[in-house]
């Protein structure tokens, strides 16, 4: 017997022996008020909820959270104060630095404030490259944990699509925290 064989045979006769899987049942997380905990979520990733008025139009809601916002890229039917539709522009770098960038998200997560973004417009960079991004979502549109979020129909059908939970940051530089280090530097998901 060479010493492969000697090595082989030490290592099946230490083998442990063999024990069943545990159980894998658990009860999902559930939230008293989900929209509450989806804002605090979000909030804690370093981005905002803020819940559309009653009488507030898309335009107003959007004035009232970006004020000072001059290029405003979006494809949103009926948003007037748009100053740019993503899907006429031919190269993605000219989205890059817009003032603000306002897109459709399907819907949002209440453990951990994370908004389902399918993409529904020509160039993706939209999302990564404005400097703050508003993502409009329905109000009545929040799970509660990610579990059902994956099992929503809208994860299924897409071409490219992300979890977004507030702006972009990284820490790995003297272990400093910096928003808008890799994408936008704010985000508000707008609960319509």
């Amino acid at each position: 017997m060479d010493s492969k064989e000697e090595i082989l045979k030490r290592l099946a006769a230490g083998r442990p022996d063999e024990t069943p899987y545990p159980e894998t049942g658990f009860t999902p997380q559930r939230f008293d008020d989900p929209e509450a905990m989806f804002a605090e979520r979000l909030e804690a990733a370093g981005g905002r909820a803020v819940v559309m008025q009653p009488s507030e139009t898309l335009d107003e809601a959007v004035r009232r959270c970006y004020p000072e916002a001059r290029t405003i890229v979006s494809a949103i039917p009926g948003l007037s104060v748009a100053t740019m539709n993503p899907d006429r522009i031919e190269d993605p770098r000219e989205l890059v630095d817009a003032d603000l960038g306002v897109v459709t998200g399907a819907f949002g997560v209440a453990e951990n404030g994370a908004v389902w973004i399918a993409q529904n417009i020509r160039h993706k960079a939209l999302y990564f490259g404005a400097t703050a991004l508003m993502i409009v979502i329905p109000r009545d549109a929040i799970v509660a944990t990610m579990h059902e979020a994956v099992l929503r129909p809208e994860v299924d059908d897409f071409g490219y699509g992300c979890f977004m939970s507030g702006p972009s940051k990284t820490a790995d530089i003297e272990q400093a925290l910096v928003f808008g280090a890799h994408g936008p530097m704010s985000v508000t998901v707008l609960l319509r």
